[in-house]
């Protein structure tokens, strides 16, 4: 268990020797909030990982957000997580005017929702709820804020998905019911990880699963937010391959947005294991209930494992050691019609911190979502020149290695580091001086293309200005984008 320890020592017993000793905080004041300050976000935070520092914490201890805007504020709902302590259940809360400065503000419930613990003896009196509540959803309905969560147990499969309704963002919290239940035996897959997308007709609908028989999507009520039929699992949307009989890892953590200006829904799903590997895919329909497809139109309910379109995973630029298990997103939007995606990072010089990723979306011009290299700092957006353009830039390629299994197999995180070679923007158009490579900037929409060998390999990428949190300046050129095939690319300025 990570603790506080405060010493405060004495040398001799004299009042000149007594006064003259420095100045230190003593209990309570250690445990109050501190002045926010962007370059004091480090990546771990043992010091103030105990339960008293929370109203530290900040980004920190966060796993499988969901998020909203209500008013002046961002409220974020996640999973309870904890590092080097025992859980505390009760779904983690915090909220932020800017996306930066985040205020933990405690727990929804005092303990596990009592509906889904009854549902999990219901099947077998033996069976133990988990201590913790996992992938929380916050919606607003009307004047109704919906918090639905996921328990888990011990019982193979058996695990539900609840409603909390309230008034307010801050509670309190009424059980409503259980809106999806899971259970070993039968057709179906794991009830948690519950995300909802209402149509513009007013329909909803629910998108839920993890790692066994694929993601499902059931129809709701909208009056009471519970399944429109009682009992009703819904019908599989997303599937993953197998290699050799043995499932090429987890799929998980659906996240549903229906976008209005491309007139689609998009399915942001995550795979792979959580601590390591873990990466953000997206599909895309015409309709709530499918079919979805991937990057080449391949139907993401067939047993394969689709594009590798990855539009967040493992990373690391240079000079620093990366980030792994960046799955589980939440995406949402502001009243600018501006996109966001925010998930958990780990740090990969220690797996078990969780820290808040939140991330500026753009849409590419084929209407596929794409997100920053960078994390959201709320930097200024002046518009970029093609002279600013000119310069060096680290390179991050979103390739990936498929490991078939689950933790056991999948130990290594496969970051996919900035290459070793930095491309070089020349003011004459050219990619590393070599005329056959060229690039093409269009300032009216901040787009750029990188055409390679004469125009035959085409990246088409979105400019934008962000925080290199790398190196703790405040701001520089990132661009994101994709190549021909839907590989990720990712591109921060660095002379």
């Amino acid at each position: 268990m990570i603790g506080c320890i405060v010493v405060v020592g004495i040398s001799s017993c004299s009042k000149n020797s007594f006064d003259s000793q420095p100045l230190t905080e003593t209990d309570p004041g250690i445990f109050a909030p501190k002045p926010f300050n962007i370059n004091n976000i480090n990546d771990t935070y043992g010091n103030i990982a105990s339960y008293a520092f929370t109203a530290q914490w900040g980004s920190y201890n966060l796993h499988d957000p969901s998020i909203m805007k209500e008013g002046d504020w961002y409220y974020c709902f996640s999973t309870d997580v904890a590092y080097g302590q025992p859980l505390k259940p009760g779904i983690m809360v915090r909220r932020s005017k800017d996306l930066v400065d985040w205020e933990f503000r405690g727990w929804a419930i005092g303990g596990l929702p009592q509906q889904a613990v009854n549902y999990i003896k219901s099947i077998n009196s033996t069976y133990i709820a988990n201590d913790g509540i996992w992938a929380p959803y916050i919606m607003k309905v009307g004047s109704e804020f919906r918090l639905y969560y996921s328990l888990a147990s011990n019982g193979f499969r058996v695990s539900a998905i609840g409603l909390l309704t309230a008034t307010s963002l801050d509670g309190p919290w009424t059980e409503k019911g259980l809106a999806v239940t899971s259970k070993t035996v039968g057709a179906g897959t794991n009830a948690i990880d519950p995300t909802i997308v209402v149509t513009p007709t007013g329909e909803q609908y629910m998108y839920y699963g993890s790692a066994w028989d694929g993601l499902f999507v059931v129809k709701l009520n909208p009056s009471t937010g519970l399944a429109q039929t009682p009992g009703d699992l819904g019908t599989r949307i997303v599937r993953r391959g197998k290699t050799n009989g043995v499932y090429n890892g987890n799929l998980e953590a659906p996240e549903i947005i229906y976008n209005a200006t491309q007139k689609k829904y998009y399915l942001f799903v995550s795979y792979d294991w959580i601590d390591t590997k873990y990466n953000v895919r997206v599909f895309r329909a015409d309709n709530p209930t499918g079919p979805f497809v991937d990057w080449n139109g391949e139907n993401a309910d067939v047993q394969s494992d689709h594009a590798d379109q990855i539009v967040l995973g493992p990373y690391a630029f240079k000079g620093h050691a990366g980030w792994q298990g960046t799955g589980h997103c939440t995406v949402f939007k502001n009243e600018k019609n501006e996109y966001f995606m925010a998930s958990q990072g780990r740090p990969a010089v220690d797996k078990f911190f969780m820290d808040m990723h939140v991330r500026k979306m753009f849409w590419a011009e084929n209407g596929w979502p794409m997100v920053s290299p960078e994390r959201y700092a709320n930097v200024p957006q002046t518009p970029v020149t093609r002279d600013e353009l000119v310069g060096e830039y680290e390179q991050v390629i979103h390739g990936y290695v498929r490991v078939p299994g689950y933790a056991d197999t999948q130990t290594n995180p496969n970051i996919n580091f900035a290459l070793p070679n930095n491309p070089l923007l020349n003011a004459n158009g050219t990619i590393f001086g070599d005329p056959n490579n060229t690039w093409v900037y269009d300032p009216a929409t901040s787009r750029l293309e990188m055409r390679w060998v004469g125009g035959l390999f085409v990246d088409r990428l979105q400019v934008a200005r962000e925080r290199d949190w790398e190196k703790k300046k405040e701001t520089t050129i990132i661009m994101t984008g994709y190549n021909g095939g839907g590989l990720g690319l990712w591109f921060k300025k660095v002379k």
